[in-house]
C-alpha cells in the first residue's frame, strides 16, 4: 500500500460513487431542508479562484450539515446570457450560444474536478428557453401588476458595448474622487463614470426604455435592513446608502415662467432656509430645459455639461429670479452641474452659510453668504470663510431667531410653503439593454392598441438565429421582429431590447426549489416551505445590485400573491479576495493560477484554512505546500495503524486524555463549521492531527481510543478534504461513505472543552518557563499541586458578585471560607483586585482530573515523573496554588 496520498489516483472513484448513492440529491419532500447556496458562475471559460474560495465555503458547509442530519439542498447553475458572451463570440467567430455552453462544459467539469458536490438534478441555466420564459411571464405579472414603466429617459450609454447601463453599473474612474454631495440634501453621487464591463466612459443619451419600479419599494428595501442581522454590516450599509433615504423638507419657491409657477427644492436643512441666497437648477430640470430652448446661454450651458464628470462649481445665471417664500426676497436662479437630477428634486436652495458645496458655489459666482445658524454654545464660526454645518440656535431667522434647530425644522415646516418629505436616491431599475443575448422583452408594439404584453401560451419568445452586427441585434432581425397584435390582429412588431441580465439572477434561487416544474416559475407551495435560503455567499461587490435586486423581487412575488416571504436570505457570507504579488488575482493582470494546478484538495484546503472567508488573503508557494502536507500526514496517520500490528486492548491512564480530547476536538470543530471558521476547523484538525501522532510514538496505542480518533479525524475533515477522507474511511474499514456517515458526536459532556485545555496548555507553559528561567535541563520529578477547595468556592463568589459590591466582605462571610482566616482574607483581596476580569473555571476535581489525565505530555515532554496531587493542609505550596492554576515544583 502506498503511504503517499495522491488525490487524482481517486477522486473518479469518489465522484462516481457519491453520485452513484445521490449522496447530493436532495428530497422532493423534504422537510425544509438547510439551504447552502453559492452565487451561480457567469459563464466565462473556466473557474478562477475566487469562484473555487465561493464554493469550497458553501460545500464544505452543505457536507457539513449534511453529517449533522439535515437534508441539504446545495445546488448550482449557470448566469448564461450577457454581452461578454457576445463580444467572446464576436471574437471567436460563432455565435453566443455556442461559447457559452462550451463554457458551461468546461467549468462543469472543472467543479466535478474539485470534488464540490451538487444536485445536478436541480441544475439550472437562464438562456434555455425553459427558463427564460418565466423571465418573460414575470415581466407579465410585474406589468399587470404597476411595476414596469415604459417611457423617454435620459440613460447612462456604453459606446463601445453599445447597450444602457443601469446606474449601479457605472463605475467611478479608479482617478476619480468620492463623488460630490449634492447642497442641501446629504446626498452622495458621482457624476460621470465609466462602463462596468469594459471600462469605456458612460455618455448619457435619451431613449424609449423599460423599466421595473423598484422605487415603490424604497422605504421597504431600507426599513427591511434592520431585520437582516444574519448580513454583514457593509452590505446593509451599502443598500441603505444606495436607496439614500432622506428625511427633511419640500419647499415651494414662486417663480415666474410660462410653464412652471414654482419650484421644490428638497434639503434636510430647513432650519437654514433665511440663510438661501440663490435657487439652482440640475442640467437636467424641467425648467433648465424649459429655460435652454429660449436662453441660448443656458443651452450652451446644458450641452456643455451633459457628458462630464468636471464641471466642478460651474454655472450658468438664468433670467429667472424666485420668490424666497419665507422673506418674500427674490432669489437669483442658476442652472448648476453640481445638483444632480436624479437626487432630491433637482433643485436646491442655495444656503452659502450652512453647506459646503453651496458656499463652494457662492464663492466661484460672488453670492451673499447669509448666516441663519450659529453654535449654541457661543463659540462662534469662521463664516463668511467657511460654512458652519452643524446645528445650534437660529439667528436672523424672523420670528424664529432663537429656536434649537430640530426645533426650528418643526416649526417651519408648518408654513403654507413647506412640507415634510423623505426622497430617496434610488432611482426606477432599467432593464432594457440593446443586445442580442439576453431575455427577449415580451412587448408588442401595435400602432392601435399601443404596448401589449405577449400571452401566456404564446411564451417564450425565443431568441432568431443569431447574426453578426453592429448595433442591436434583435432590430436587424426583421423576420423575427415582424408580427400581430394579441388584442387586435393587426401587424405589429416586437421589442427588441433584451432585458438586463440581473433579471435573470434575481429569481434564479427559487427556480432551483422546483426546477422542472411547468405551470409557474416555482412551486409556492415549497417555496414557502423552503425559504429564505439559510446560508448565501457572494462577493461584497454585488450588494447594490444582485443583493438588492434579490429583495426586490422577493417582495414583489410577495405582494403579487407568489410567495409568503419577504426577505429571500437569511444569512449572507461574503468571502474575500484571493491576491497575488499584492493584486487580486485575475487573467487580465496575468497572476492567476488555475485551480487544477496544485490538486483538489489542496487547493480546498489552502484557501479555506488561509483566512476567516471574509478576509483578502495572499497566494504563497509556501503556504499551499503546507496544506500539501498537511494532506500527507493525515493519510499516513490511517496507514501507519492499519499496517501496524502492536496495539493494546487494555486502557492505561494516559488513554483518558486522548478519549477526552477527541470529545474537545469534536466540540472544538463543530462549534467552528457553526460559525464559518473554516480556517479555524482546520487549525483544530492539525492539531488533533499532531496529538495523534505523538500518542502513537509515546506507546502502544489503545485500539479503541486510538482506532475511534482516526474515525473522528476522517470525519471532521470530510466537508473540506473530500477525497481524502473518503480513502482514511476506507483504509479504516468503515462501512459505506464517510460523507453519508453521522456527523462525529462527544461521548461525555464537553462543554467545559476550552477550560480543560486552557488549564493543560498554561500549565506546560508554566513549566516551560521556569526551566527555563532556572535552566533545568533534565528534570527528576515535576509536581503539580492542584488549588484547596475553599479557594474554588470564593473564586464563584467573586465572580457572582457585582463589582460595586463589598466582595472581600461577601467571601468572608462564609463559613467554610472564613476559618482559612489570613490566608482567606489575603486571597479574597487578590480577587476583588481582579473584579470583573475573572474568567469561567473549572472546579477542582475537574482540574485534578485534567492533570492527571494530561501528566503523559508532560512526562513526554520534560523526560521525567510527573506527579499531580491536590494541596494539603500545612502544605507549603497550598498558599502557591490558585484555581486553574495549580503550584509547581520541579525538582
Amino acid at each position: 500500500m502506498s503511504r503517499r496520498y495522491d488525490h487524482a489516483r481517486v477522486q473518479e472513484y469518489w465522484q462516481q460513487a457519491w453520485e452513484r448513492e445521490g449522496v447530493f440529491e436532495c428530497p422532493t419532500d423534504a422537510d425544509d431542508p438547510t439551504y447552502v447556496l453559492g452565487m451561480f458562475p457567469y459563464t466565462s471559460g473556466s473557474l478562477h479562484m475566487g469562484h473555487i474560495r465561493n464554493y469550497a465555503i458553501t460545500d464544505a458547509y452543505a457536507r457539513y450539515r449534511r453529517m449533522a442530519g439535515d437534508d441539504v439542498l446545495h445546488p448550482m447553475g449557470w448566469d448564461a446570457f450577457g454581452l461578454p458572451a457576445e463580444n467572446a463570440a464576436y471574437e471567436r467567430n460563432t455565435d453566443p450560444e455556442s461559447w457559452t455552453r462550451t463554457c458551461i462544459d468546461q467549468m462543469k467539469a472543472d467543479l466535478r474536478e474539485m470534488g464540490f458536490g451538487y444536485d445536478w438534478s436541480r441544475e439550472t441555466t437562464t438562456c434555455d428557453p425553459e427558463y427564460y420564459q418565466w423571465n418573460q411571464w414575470l415581466f407579465t405579472q410585474f406589468y399587470d401588476e404597476g411595476l414596469v414603466d415604459y417611457g423617454a429617459a435620459t440613460v447612462n450609454w456604453c459606446p463601445d458595448c453599445e447597450t444602457v447601463l443601469a446606474d449601479a453599473q457605472v463605475d467611478t474612474p479608479p482617478e476619480a474622487d468620492d463623488g460630490e454631495t449634492t447642497a442641501g440634501t446629504g446626498h452622495s453621487h458621482t457624476h460621470g463614470g465609466v462602463c462596468w464591463r469594459c471600462g469605456t466612459g458612460v455618455e448619457q443619451r435619451d431613449l424609449d426604455q423599460w423599466f421595473f419600479a423598484i422605487t415603490d419599494y424604497a422605504e421597504e428595501l431600507y426599513h427591511g435592513l434592520d431585520d437582516l442581522e444574519g448580513w454583514p454590516d457593509g452590505v446593509r450599509d451599502s443598500q441603505r446608502n444606495w436607496i439614500g433615504r432622506q428625511e427633511g423638507a419640500r419647499v415651494s419657491f414662486p417663480v415666474a415662467h410660462d410653464d412652471h409657477d414654482t419650484v421644490e427644492a428638497f434639503t434636510t436643512r430647513l432650519d437654514t432656509v433665511y440663510g438661501a441666497t440663490y435657487l439652482a437648477l440640475s442640467p437636467g430640470h424641467d425648467l433648465a430645459r424649459a429655460l435652454a430652448e429660449s436662453d441660448e446661454a443656458v443651452a450652451e450651458y446644458v450641452e456643455s455639461v451633459a457628458n462630464t464628470d468636471d464641471a466642478g462649481m460651474s454655472g450658468v445665471e438664468t433670467d429667472l429670479t424666485a420668490t424666497h417664500p419665507y422673506t418674500g426676497e427674490e432669489l437669483p436662479v442658476y442652472v448648476a452641474a453640481y445638483v444632480l437630477d436624479d437626487v432630491g428634486t433637482g433643485a436646491v436652495m442655495g444656503v452659502p452659510a450652512h453647506n459646503e458645496q453651496d458656499h463652494a458655489f457662492a464663492d466661484e459666482h460672488d453670492l451673499p453668504v447669509e448666516q441663519a445658524v450659529e453654535p449654541v454654545d457661543g463659540s462662534g464660526t469662521d463664516l463668511p470663510h467657511a460654512p458652519y454645518t452643524g446645528d445650534g440656535m437660529l439667528t436672523d431667522s424672523g420670528e424664529y431667531d432663537g429656536l434649537a434647530s430640530s426645533a426650528a425644522r418643526e416649526r417651519l415646516c408648518q408654513h403654507d410653503a413647506a412640507e415634510a418629505a423623505v426622497t430617496y436616491r434610488l432611482r426606477d431599475w432599467l432593464i432594457s439593454r440593446q443586445r442580442y443575448w439576453g431575455t427577449p422583452i415580451p412587448i408588442v408594439h401595435c400602432d392601435d392598441c399601443g404596448h401589449v404584453p405577449v400571452p401566456e401560451d404564446d411564451l417564450p419568445v425565443e431568441l432568431p438565429d443569431y447574426v453578426q452586427t453592429t448595433g442591436n441585434p434583435l432590430d436587424a432581425a426583421e423576420e423575427w421582429k415582424q408580427t400581430t397584435c394579441p388584442d387586435c390582429g393587426a401587424d405589429a412588431v416586437r421589442e427588441t431590447d433584451t432585458m438586463d441580465t440581473f433579471v435573470d439572477s434575481s429569481w434564479y434561487f427559487l427556480r432551483y426549489l422546483s426546477p422542472h416544474f411547468k405551470s409557474a416559475p416555482f412551486d409556492q407551495h415549497t417555496a414557502d416551505e423552503w425559504l429564505p435560503v439559510d446560508v448565501y455567499v457572494g462577493g461584497e461587490e454585488h450588494a447594490v445590485l444582485h443583493l438588492l435586486y434579490i429583495r426586490f423581487f422577493t417582495r414583489a412575488l410577495s405582494d403579487i400573491g407568489l410567495l409568503d416571504r419577504e426577505e429571500p436570505v437569511d444569512r449572507l457570507i461574503n468571502q474575500g479576495t484571493v491576491l497575488h504579488g499584492g493584486e487580486k488575482m485575475s487573467k487580465s493582470k496575468g497572476n492567476d493560477i488555475a485551480p487544477h494546478e496544485y490538486g483538489a484538495e489542496t487547493t480546498r484546503l489552502f484557501v479555506l484554512s488561509a483566512a476567516h472567508p471574509s478576509q483578502d488573503f495572499e497566494w504563497t508557494v509556501k503556504d499551499v505546500s503546507t496544506a500539501y502536507d498537511f494532506q500527507q500526514t493525515l493519510y499516513r496517520l490511517v496507514t501507519e495503524y492499519t499496517d501496524r500490528t502492536e496495539t493494546r486492548t487494555e486502557s492505561a491512564d494516559h488513554d483518558a486524555y486522548l478519549e477526552r480530547e477527541i470529545d474537545r476536538t469534536i466540540a472544538a470543530v463543530t462549534e467552528e463549521y457553526d460559525r464559518f471558521r473554516f480556517h479555524r476547523v482546520i487549525g483544530e484538525i492539525q492539531r488533533f492531527a499532531r496529538l495523534l501522532g505523538r500518542y502513537a510514538g509515546y506507546d502502544r496505542p489503545y485500539q479503541f481510543a486510538y482506532g475511534r480518533g482516526l474515525r473522528v479525524l476522517a470525519g471532521l475533515v470530510a466537508p473540506i478534504a473530500p477525497f481524502l477522507a473518503e480513502e482514511m474511511w476506507q483504509l479504516l474499514d468503515e462501512d459505506g461513505l464517510v460523507a453519508e456517515s453521522r456527523w462525529p458526536e462527544p461521548l461525555r459532556d464537553v462543554d467545559d472543552y476550552r477550560i480543560e485545555r486552557q488549564v493543560v496548555r498554561r500549565t506546560l507553559d508554566d513549566v516551560r518557563e521556569i526551566t527555563a528561567v532556572v535552566d533545568i535541563d533534565e528534570p527528576n520529578e515535576i509536581e503539580l499541586v492542584v488549588a484547596a477547595d475553599w479557594k474554588y468556592r470564593a473564586y464563584e463568589i467573586a465572580r457572582e458578585s457585582d463589582p460595586d459590591d463589598a466582595i472581600v466582605g461577601e467571601i468572608m462571610a462564609d463559613d467554610e471560607i472564613k476559618q482559612h482566616g489570613d490566608a482567606a482574607a489575603d486571597f479574597a483581596d487578590r480577587l476583588a483586585d481582579r473584579g470583573a476580569g475573572l474568567e469561567p473555571i473549572i472546579d477542582g476535581e475537574r482540574e485534578l482530573d485534567t492533570l492527571q489525565q494530561a501528566a503523559w505530555l508532560f512526562e513526554d515532554e520534560f523526560g521525567c515523573d510527573v506527579v499531580v496531587r491536590r494541596a494539603a493542609p500545612d502544605d507549603d505550596l497550598a498558599a502557591k496554588a490558585r484555581p486553574n492554576k495549580p503550584a509547581i515544583h520541579i525538582s
